[in-house]
């Protein structure tokens, strides 16, 4: 093998390996993201099908019922709800009435299966994609009333 062919065959065999290592970080990278999704765009159809994701917003008042370690409630931006199924212990600052952030999938029947609850940490805090869901509920709300 002349010279000329050894670089040549070097420099495939890098880029061939250059190649699977790329596609085996983005299949990671892929598989470990959660894209944040409002209750609107979950009823709209918007959110993923058999992937995780996240859903942001208010909890709604009067919705937490509690079944021995599993707990189903609403998650709201005012404008639209999606009720939520978790079984595990909760953040001890989740409430009623306060932001909260949950990570999980829809199942068969249009429930979300949260594997993950996050709650805000202080009274002032709220979650800023769940912020942005309430403000965009209210932005959308307004623009209805006023057609």
């Amino acid at each position: 093998m002349k010279p000329r062919h050894k670089r040549i065959a070097i420099i495939v065999g890098a880029l061939a390996g250059l190649g699977v290592a790329t596609g085996l970080v983005l299949n990671a990278l892929q598989s470990n993201v959660a894209f944040f999704f409002t209750p609107t765009q979950v009823a709209a159809g918007e959110a993923p099908k058999g992937r995780a994701f996240r859903v942001g917003g208010m909890v709604r008042e009067g919705s937490i019922q509690r079944d021995q370690m599993t707990v189903h409630f609403v998650v709201t931006d005012t404008a639209k709800d999606v009720r939520v199924t978790y079984t595990g212990i909760l953040p001890d600052l989740f409430k009623e009435g306060k932001g909260a952030v949950v990570q999980g999938k829809l199942n068969a029947s249009g429930e979300f299966q949260a594997t993950e609850v996050l709650a805000k940490h202080d009274e002032n805090y709220m979650p800023p994609e769940a912020q942005h869901a309430v403000d965009q509920a209210h932005k959308a709300a307004k623009t209805v009333d006023k057609k």
